[in-house]
């Protein structure tokens, strides 16, 4: 009777513990093109990751899932040991890659360059000093095309090269 009482005792310690921990906050800053390939375009999330505790927390690894005006583009994650030090923010690079057969889905529906809409939806793993938590991170918002990777750019380049061997 005195090992169960104080089994429960012990899981009622573990249990409030969680309460001792504030989930980090995580913003998205931006999303940039980072390159585009043979493959697709290179692109990715700038995070912001508040760590409101005393102490440091570690990411573990992350997963993800990216739609762009209601279509779903990619997902994935990773492995990857990243410490967030106490009541400071890190920034954090969340790199994906989009392959040209889903952009011209995208190009299909003939979006505003200026403001297509995405959804992140992504999950990060993080150890705390009384264990191993997932904290949500969800956000909506518009991204805008580059101006050097719009349509109208590319196709001015594509017209300058052919009036180069014009001449």
């Amino acid at each position: 009777m005195k090992k169960l009482f104080m089994l429960v005792v012990g899981l009622i310690f573990c249990a409030g513990c969680s309460l001792f921990v504030s989930k980090p906050e995580v913003a998205v800053k931006d999303l940039n093109v980072v390159g585009v390939g043979v493959g697709g375009v290179e692109l990715e999330f700038l995070l912001t990751v508040t760590n409101p505790n005393s102490f440091p927390l570690v990411l573990q690894g992350y997963t993800y899932d990216v739609n762009v005006m209601a279509l779903p583009l990619t997902k994935g994650g990773k492995r990857e040991r990243i410490e967030f030090p106490a009541d400071k923010a890190t920034d954090v690079r969340l790199p994906f890659k989009v392959a040209y057969g889903d952009l011209w889905e995208i190009l299909k529906r003939q979006p505003d360059p200026k403001r297509i809409p995405y959804r992140l939806s992504a999950g990060f793993e993080v150890e705390t000093p009384f264990g191993s938590t997932t904290v949500p991170v969800s956000k909506e918002s518009y991204f805008a095309v580059p101006e050097r990777y719009r349509t109208s750019a590319v196709l001015k380049g594509v017209t300058g090269l052919l009036d180069g061997f014009r001449q």
